[in-house]
C-alpha cells in the first residue's frame, strides 16, 4: 500500500511488542516493519529501515527512551517518535518533549486513541492523551505562576487567549476533564477539545 505508515516498536518486553504488533496489524495503512528491545538497537533498526514512526518505551536497558528520542530526532529528523509508556511522571513527559518527541501516550490508552495518535503525528501534529496534556498545562502554569513585577505587565496578554479559552484553561488547571468542562459550559466535548488544542498551540505546550 503506497501510503502505508512504516512503524518500528522499541520496548524491552517482547510480550508488549507482540501485543502492539497484533493491535496494529488490523489497520490497513499501518505496518510494523521492525522491533528493538533497547535504545541502541532501536537506533540501529531505524538507521537500517528508515521508518516513518518509532514507537518507544521510556524505561529500556542500554539506552533509555528519552535519550533514544533525542538521538533519533538529531540523526533522522524525518522519523516521528511517539512515546508509549506506563509512566505519567511530569519529569519523564517534559524531558521527552524537550528531546523532540512528537507525542506521549500512556500504556492504558485504548486502540482508537492509539491509532488516532499515530495518524496525528504523521500529519505533523503533536499528540498527547488527555491526562498528559493536563500535566503539561499544569507544568506550564506552575512555571508561570510567580513572574517578576516587570514581567507581569509584559506577559499578561502575550498569548492572546480569548475569554473562553482563559475560562477553560482555569478549569483544566483545577482538574476538570473535557466532559466535565463541556457539561459545565453546556458545550460539546469536541468544542472543548478544539479550545484545548487552540490553548496549547497559543501557549506553545
Amino acid at each position: 500500500m503506497e501510503n502505508t505508515i512504516k512503524v518500528i516498536l522499541a520496548d524491552d518486553h517482547e510480550i508488549v511488542r507482540n501485543g502492539i504488533r497484533l493491535l496494529l496489524e488490523t489497520e490497513e495503512d499501518i505496518e510494523v516493519v521492525g522491533e528493538a528491545s533497547n535504545g541502541e538497537e532501536a537506533i540501529e533498526v531505524v538507521r537500517k529501515l528508515r521508518p516513518d514512526l518509532l514507537i518507544v518505551d521510556i524505561r529500556m536497558p542500554v539506552l533509555n527512551g528519552i535519550d533514544t528520542t533525542a538521538r533519533i530526532k538529531k540523526e533522522f529528523s524525518d522519523t516521528k517518535v511517539l512515546v508509549l509508556s506506563m509512566h505519567d511522571d511530569e519529569e519523564y513527559i517534559i524531558k521527552s518533549i524537550d528531546c523532540g518527541a512528537d507525542g506521549y501516550l500512556l500504556k492504558d490508552t485504548n486502540k482508537p486513541e492509539f491509532v488516532k495518535a499515530i495518524h496525528s503525528t504523521m500529519e505533523g501534529h503533536k499528540y498527547f492523551s488527555g491526562d498528559i496534556s493536563d500535566i503539561l498545562v499544569n507544568h506550564y502554569l506552575s512555571a508561570k505562576k510567580s513572574p517578576s513585577a516587570d514581567e507581569t505587565s509584559d506577559n499578561a496578554s502575550d498569548y492572546q487567549l480569548t475569554k473562553r479559552e482563559r475560562q477553560i484553561l482555569h478549569m483544566i488547571y483545577n482538574g476538570f476533564s473535557n466532559k466535565a468542562i463541556a457539561d459545565e459550559l453546556q458545550k460539546s466535548v469536541r468544542t472543548v477539545e478544539t479550545h484545548r488544542f487552540n490553548i496549547m498551540k497559543k501557549l506553545g505546550v
